[in-house]
């Protein structure tokens, strides 16, 4: 059997609800065959993040070029880039190897509030609009990330649809904006634009509070769907889908938000995302 091969290029989560681990178990239960390039390791559990340290620039360009030298990667799942050498040592890989299906999640901050980074904030997201993000298939901000990286306040639909523009004016073609940090009652929407059309992809709000983890399971999930060959419309409902049931199967591992379950739904997607 032939599986297809996704690249996650992001950071150790020593809990394992969020980065490399859990874009790995999203990986296995979707059906290829996860690779990995570490960026930093985190001392980091429920609760939140006590220390990050990031790997050299030179050693993360080693990883993916080891990869991409042995192996047909289908696509690629970027998440914590911890700074601007280590984003600027990726994007050179990915030029060089002319990586395809690239899903950026411009992880900035963590779902616990913690930065993510450990570079000037200025230097940084200057550094993921203009050398990340032009290399995206696809973009994948949450609201408060949509927000930072746009300089727009998002209090609804309207405000998510200007900064979907504002984002893919920086190069990617498609971007989806979550909507889970909007008080809609009791849905969600997540809005995808492809450059000319705006999709909304609405699902009931899951009551838990073991949530960590979700942004990068989704972006994840939404490189699997690529990587096996739907379109972009079609990964991003199957991305969604595959969250909302890992959420609504989530557990508690320890004193504060635990992740979604990554293997509640194992062999439940079929070619109707459903």
């Amino acid at each position: 059997m032939t599986l297809k091969k996704v690249l996650t290029v992001a950071g150790s989560d020593s809990g394992a609800g969020a980065g490399i681990q859990a874009d790995l178990k999203t990986f296995a239960a979707m059906g290829v065959y996860g690779v990995s390039a570490l960026t930093a390791i985190t001392a980091q559990n429920t609760v939140g993040v006590t220390g990050v340290h990031a790997i050299p620039p030179e050693f993360v360009a080693k990883q993916i070029s080891a990869l991409f030298e042995d192996m047909e990667i289908a696509a690629v799942k970027t998440g914590m880039l911890a700074n601007t050498g280590i984003i600027e040592a990726v994007c050179e890989q990915f030029v060089r190897f002319n990586a395809v299906n690239i899903v950026v999640d411009p992880v900035i901050i963590a779902t616990s509030g913690d930065l993510l980074m450990d570079d000037r904030v200025e230097n940084f997201l200057w550094a993921v609009r203009n050398r990340l993000i032009p290399l995206a298939h696809i973009v994948t901000p949450n609201i408060p990330e949509a927000e930072i990286l746009t300089g727009r306040e998002i209090t609804g639909p309207e405000d998510m649809k200007a900064a979907a523009i504002d984002l893919q004016s920086l190069g990617a073609p498609n971007v989806v904006i979550k909507g889970g940090h909007l008080e809609n009652g009791d849905t969600v929407v997540d809005l995808l634009f492809d450059g000319s059309e705006f999709y909304e992809y609405t699902g009931k709000r899951v009551s838990t509070r073991n949530t960590h983890g979700t942004g990068c399971t989704f972006a994840a999930a939404v490189a699997t769907g690529l990587a096996l060959g739907r379109n972009i419309r079609e990964a991003v409902r199957d991305a969604k889908n595959y969250v909302s049931y890992a959420l609504e199967h989530s557990y508690s591992v320890g004193l504060g938000g635990g992740p979604p379950n990554h293997f509640a739904g194992f062999g439940r997607l079929g070619d109707d995302g459903v």
